[in-house]
């Protein structure tokens, strides 16, 4: 055991670096848990959208979705992101959302504000348009 603090000592930023990492990983497996807003693959979201009448929100930038969006999305200007302006949605709190950006990473704090402000089905879409537009799954232009 004494080995083990000396050898803390003599390498605290490798120490360090390996702490962080270890945080980092914790976290990542503790924060979905956490959050109301679950992540859907494109078959959850095609089931949602089918079943359900889901709401697809593109927060991609307008020349983005004018080159290939799911049909039937709607856009969200990013300023109205930033605002956390969600008033065009209020008729649909209670319709599940699925949020998508181009990779399924930035849709998540959108997907957490949507949730904060009332809306109780709200979905991140794996992969994003990325993922969508690989598997082949259609795409209105």
């Amino acid at each position: 055991m004494e080995q083990f603090i000396v050898f803390l000592q003599d390498n605290w930023m490798l120490s360090a670096g390996w702490a962080v990492c270890a945080v980092l990983l914790v976290y990542s497996f503790i924060s979905p848990m956490l959050t109301s807003v679950k992540r859907v693959n494109n078959h959850q979201a095609t089931m949602l959208i089918n079943k359900q009448d889901a709401v697809i929100l593109d927060i991609r930038a307008q020349k983005e979705f004018k080159n290939g969006h799911i049909q039937g999305a709607r856009q969200i200007k990013p300023e109205e992101v930033r605002e956390a302006n969600f008033s065009k949605l209020e008729k649909q709190k209670n319709t599940p959302i699925i949020v998508v950006c181009n990779m399924g990473n930035l849709a998540s704090g959108v997907a957490n504000k949507l949730s904060k402000q009332g809306f109780s089905d709200v979905y991140v879409l794996d992969g994003g348009m990325n993922g969508w537009t690989s598997a082949g799954l259609p795409v209105s232009k």
